[in-house]
């Protein structure tokens, strides 16, 4: 025979389990909800999107003509060929994949702001009490921030033409996914970091801590072959190195450039250059991993 307790504990189950059930539409709702949210804030707000753009096009218009002009000065560099890379190819060409890298990771972390600011003015209070499951808050949050940055990445493809970097419609299209697989990993970590942020400060901080190293170990400056080994184990473990390399390689090999050579300039894993989809693969797990951390950070009570 069935106990109270047995009974009791069964009913309590069953209601539980409709309980989830019935937030499941809500909860998707929600995430369009937040994420609508978060992309219209961005559109109507033109001041930052063009402000955005000034970092970017500083690297690449005095940092990328600089150094080229310094490299090909000392007779090597991009332009000659040296580092395996074939003649014509120079260093503005070749960071222009990795500057819109950075934009992408900016824009991201930015985006992943606006959760200490609505935690700080009692937006985000409020949507954690409503009868949604609190993961919502978190995915809606992470694709809302993967588009703002993938948007402002892909809008510095119309520069391609400017640098000589031509462009085919194939390589336009495959780059479309590519930026959104590292829009959605850094926006994700940035979400699992704001999460438990209560000060705009500290979040300033810590990602300041934390942007510069990612962008400059990413591989968006200089090639990630032939580095010292601490270096090298320093590169691979940054997330953003298997992100920018496959649109270095997709970028580069549309405008002309031989497979061969972008190889000795890309991504390997001891003798191994990874192919595209293994580090798509990668920046994705990575995302997932991060989504799920920011998603536990929610649920746990404040």
């Amino acid at each position: 025979m069935s106990t109270p307790n047995g009974v009791m504990a069964d009913t309590s189950g069953i209601a539980e389990r409709r309980q989830r059930r019935g937030t499941v539409w809500p909860s998707l709702r929600a995430i369009y909800i937040i994420w609508y949210r978060d992309v219209l804030r961005y559109w109507r707000d033109r001041t930052r999107l063009v402000a955005s753009l000034a970092q970017p096009l500083l690297f690449l218009v005095v940092f990328g003509t600089g150094l080229s002009s310094a490299l090909q000065g000392a007779g090597g560099g991009f332009g000659a060929g040296a580092g395996g890379a074939p003649a014509g190819f120079s260093y503005t060409q070749f960071i222009f994949p990795g500057i819109i890298g950075m934009s992408v990771l900016f824009s991201a972390i930015f985006a992943a702001m606006s959760i200490v600011w609505d935690r700080e003015f009692g937006f985000l209070k409020e949507v954690l009490v409503a009868p949604i499951d609190r993961s919502a808050v978190a995915i809606g949050k992470a694709l809302g921030g993967a588009t703002q940055a993938m948007v402002q990445g892909l809008i510095l493809l119309l520069l391609a033409p400017v640098i000589g970097v031509k462009l085919t419609l194939i390589s336009v299209i495959s780059l479309v996914p590519l930026v959104f697989v590292l829009a959605f990993a850094l926006s994700s970590m940035g979400v699992a970091i704001a999460s438990r942020m209560r000060s705009m400060q500290g979040f300033q901080v810590v990602m300041n801590f934390l942007m510069m190293p990612i962008f400059f170990l990413s591989g968006a400056l200089f090639p990630l072959n032939g580095l010292p080994d601490w270096m090298t184990v320093l590169t691979r473990i940054d997330p953003a190195s298997y992100g920018i390399d496959p649109l270095r390689r997709v970028v580069l090999e549309g405008a002309g450039i031989p497979a061969a050579a972008l190889d000795r300039l890309g991504l390997t894993i001891g003798d191994t250059v990874l192919p595209i989809l293994a580090e798509a693969g990668i920046m994705l797990a990575f995302g997932l991993l991060m989504l799920g951390i920011a998603v536990r950070n929610f649920r746990v009570p404040d």
